[in-house]
């Protein structure tokens, strides 16, 4: 999920331009972002045993990732992109403390399997919380999607 996130980091600086300086989202970047997503989701998924199939590189609908209608990037502010990762700060120190609770909820959930055979249903909803909410802030802050500032929830 790492090489993933720096892929799309590659494509941060020209989106940001482009929205800047053009007003437009390239259509092609869009749907790179969006099949980049929808493949770190699903290892992430798979890693946080929220789903037993390994990840394929192919399409699947194992996840689906929505990204809203931008129309090209008609519906995104020009300028907001530049503090956009500026304004996600709060979101990424709330983020590392429910990565923190996910991790403790992730060792709770091995032991569980382990020893019932189950996953408990309140951690898969505090697993998947986690991936959405970081889905949502990486949506905002650096594929720029959306002008829609995420919510803290999970």
């Amino acid at each position: 999920t790492e090489a993933s996130t720096f892929l799309s980091g590659l494509l941060f600086l020209p989106v940001l331009l482009a929205l800047v300086f053009r007003g437009i989202y390239p259509s092609y970047v869009l749907d790179f972002n969006r099949s980049l997503l929808a493949l770190s989701t699903r290892v992430t998924a798979y890693i946080l045993l929220l789903n037993d199939k390994y990840p394929s590189i192919e399409e699947s609908d194992d996840v689906k990732i929505t990204f809203p209608d931008v129309e090209g990037g008609a519906k995104l502010n020009r300028y907001l992109p530049l503090v956009k990762w500026l304004l996600a700060l709060p979101l990424y120190i709330v983020g590392v403390v429910y990565v923190f609770y996910g991790l403790a909820v992730l060792i709770f959930t091995w032991f569980t399997i382990l020893f019932t055979g189950k996953m408990p249903a309140f951690s898969a909803d505090v697993l998947l919380g986690v991936t959405q909410y970081w889905n949502r802030v990486y949506g905002y802050a650096f594929l720029l999607v959306t002008d829609e500032y995420p919510s803290f929830s999970l």
